[in-house]
């Protein structure tokens, strides 16, 4: 046995308790020590029954991360499951906190279940692009049916005790010392002569219309293979003999382990965890954080409020006048309501935050005591100027002042303030009481201790926040500018926006950027083009037919009616018959001969514009890493998850190929496609974005 897992004997019970802090990860020392385990209670004379429990907070949380890439050591996980599995002994699994991926499964290999009422179950390896590959697909459809398990294995969704024991899982929830418990619970099986139940020898369930399901998964999942994948992999197990059925998911696995979807969807997991991990702050204490002033109760400002409120923070939000005010606190209280509708608070918490937590004002003099103070008002720098001028005015010194800005100069802002060190740029994505993203802009003179402020404020609201610096749209509107800027140079050139955006949700996207702009309002382009027009190249092509959309006074989803027409009576838009003659009429009077894309080519320019102008951010320090990038356009922007982000797709696609097509694009209009440097410093040295990543955690 190994130091991971300990051996005792309570009558003729023994006891397998794994110790492998902090999750309980199934490392080969875990695998080994639990083989040895059975192997030692099965000769150990007397012993009728073992019970596997974890130590500390879980049972088995799942795969050790620190083994992903490696060669894998015997004894495989399948083989220690079918170890398990096959004992003589009545085996019993003691959950609690987590039972995960592997660690369900290892439960599942035991021949009863036993759970705390807090214990949570679940196959989430969709989430890293695979399926379980240890009997999860066999297994668990013999024990509950194909329904429920495909529900589970496709979704990778979490259940807590009271839904497994409803749908089978577990035989019997009782709170207690999960040793204790699952001792007791063994003894009463011995006692009645229970017999051995393994779900191997289940009888396999009722089949479905596979072709069907797998049909609907892989359109659900919008591109994914894993998903879709199980759905075969459960097939199996209805038409296969067991074993066979085991050899078939093993075999999915190992296919899906040589995708680049599942490259993607580890290169997504891990940057997940190191996005926040920033050398700049270690050893820096953020100031400390209790109460949050708002400036601006629209749909952003009640946003932040309500994920600052759920987060437990004492929130003080300043509107002009009184019926605006009033109009905020309805949006936060609605916004709440949800929140209680979906069992996240409780009736009194919501009172709570409604009434003591929340306090709304028109008087900014109602911010003296606050701690940070977010500014969310309207996007033009005049205005900012003059609430900061106000803020620092009437915060405390220490009071760490914030903007909102989707675009906007934060060290114009910063030095509209006497303390340009206390000033830092806070853009949350709506809406912020749901979106991940948080992008904290730091300015020339913004203190470290308040972008470690920044950084803690966004893991107490549970967003993924990334560093970025200061340009025109910070990282993620500034790639957006420019791969949208790319579509409509297609839509002159030939392509439709229809095309185009069908195109890209093939490819993975939710939407596409034409719908996208619709769902955010046109209106919010049509001033960005208005502000950037004075400072405009002179080669730079702009349209001019989105300009006619909204003089018209169609802004998109908002008044029904923009790139698509949005009627009540249909879900979501069909094409706005006029938007093709605007744009047959505007290349008509540039000249411009329309010709054919096919949908890779499309996909192909998109994805290079982005790559292409998230180098040139790396290049310029704006964004320091590219997992930084990857990051925020996986959560603020929709893209596929799979593909792990712009910089992953761009090392999986090959760096030398996209910069050839970037050099040819260039020949057609050279002021757009400028190739990054960065870019071409990285083909000529071999190397590749995740070596940038790499260099940068050492």
């Amino acid at each position: 046995m190994t130091d991971k897992i300990g051996y005792t004997r309570k009558g003729d019970i023994a006891v397998l308790r794994i110790s492998n802090p902090p999750v309980n990860a199934l490392s080969h020392a875990v695998r080994e020590g639990l083989v040895a385990g059975m192997d030692r209670a099965e000769a150990d004379d007397g012993v009728k029954a073992v019970v596997i429990v974890g130590d500390g907070r879980a049972f088995i949380a799942g795969a050790d991360i620190t083994e992903f890439g490696k060669t894998p050591l015997e004894p495989f996980l399948p083989d220690l499951c079918k170890r398990i599995e096959d004992s003589p002994l009545i085996v019993v699994a003691s959950l609690h906190g987590v039972s995960l991926g592997g660690g369900l499964e290892v439960a599942l290999s035991a021949h009863y279940r036993i759970a705390q009422p807090s214990a949570k179950v679940g196959l989430p390896e969709v989430h890293l692009g695979l399926i379980p590959g240890a009997g999860g697909t066999q297994r668990l459809p013999r024990l509950i049916g194909v329904d429920a398990a495909l529900d589970l294995i496709t979704t990778g969704r979490q259940v807590k005790a009271d839904e497994a024991d409803r749908l089978g899982i577990i035989d019997e929830i009782t709170e207690g010392d999960p040793e204790e418990v699952g001792l007791a619970y063994a003894e009463k099986l011995v006692a009645s002569n229970a017999p051995r139940r393994p779900i191997s020898e289940m009888e396999a369930p009722d089949p479905i219309d596979w072709d069907a399901a797998y049909d609907g998964t892989l359109k659900k999942g919008r591109g994914q293979i894993s998903p879709a994948q199980a759905v075969r992999a459960v097939q199996a197990s209805v038409e296969l003999p067991f074993h066979q059925g085991m050899q078939a998911e093993r075999e999915m696995f190992m296919d899906l382990m040589r995708t680049d979807q599942r490259q993607g969807m580890i290169h997504a997991f891990f940057s997940e965890r190191a996005v926040g991990n920033l050398p700049e702050l270690k050893g820096v204490e953020p100031r400390a954080l209790q109460s949050i002033g708002i400036i601006g109760g629209g749909t952003m400002g009640a946003g932040i409020a309500t994920a600052a409120l759920l987060a437990g923070f004492n929130v003080v939000l300043i509107e002009m006048k009184l019926d605006a005010s009033e109009a905020a606190r309805a949006r936060i209280s609605g916004n709440l309501s949800g929140a209680l509708k979906r069992g996240k608070i409780s009736e009194l918490q919501f009172k709570t935050l409604t009434t003591v937590a929340l306090e709304v004002s028109i008087n900014y003099d109602s911010l003296a005591s606050v701690d940070l103070v977010i500014e969310a008002v309207f996007e033009d720098m005049a205005v900012k100027k003059d609430v900061f001028g106000k803020l620092d005015a009437v915060c405390k010194p220490d009071a760490i002042l914030a903007s909102n800005t989707s675009y906007l100069d934060i060290n114009e802002i910063a030095a509209s303030t006497s303390r340009p060190e206390s000033v830092i740029g806070l853009h949350f994505f709506s809406p912020a009481h749901v979106m991940k993203l948080l992008e904290v802009v730091v300015a020339e003179k913004t203190a470290p201790d308040v972008v470690a402020t920044g950084f803690a404020l966004g893991k107490a609201l549970n967003k993924i926040s990334v560093r970025a610096g200061v340009c025109d749209g910070f990282i993620g509107n500034r790639i957006l500018a420019t791969y949208r800027t790319a579509a409509d140079h297609m839509v002159l050139d030939g392509a439709s926006p229809y095309q185009i955006d069908k195109a890209l949700v093939d490819f993975g996207f939710a939407m596409g950027p034409f719908a996208v702009a619709d769902l955010a309002g046109l209106d919010i382009g049509w001033a960005t083009r208005k502000r950037k027009a004075a400072t405009r190249h002179a080669a730079e092509r702009v349209p001019t037919y989105p300009d006619k959309i909204c003089e018209a006074g169609n802004f998109g989803q908002k008044t029904g009616k923009g790139f698509y027409v949005y009627e009540a009576s249909t879900r979501g838009g069909v094409p706005n018959p006029e938007v093709p003659e605007l744009i047959d009429a505007e290349r008509a009077e540039r000249g411009i001969t329309p010709r054919d894309f096919t949908d890779a080519e499309i996909v192909r320019r998109y994805m290079a514009a982005m790559v292409n102008e998230a180098a040139k951010l790396l290049g310029e320090g704006i964004a320091k890493r590219p997992l930084d990038v990857d990051m925020v356009l996986l959560f603020g922007y929709g893209f596929p998850r799979y593909w792990g982000g712009p910089m992953k797709w761009a090392d999986l696609q090959g760096l030398p190929a996209l910069l050839a097509d970037i050099e040819r694009y260039a020949t057609e209009d050279a002021w757009f496609w400028q190739p990054a440097p960065l870019l071409k410093q990285l083909v000529a040295e071999g190397r590749t974005f995740d070596d940038l990543n790499k260099d940068a955690a050492r």
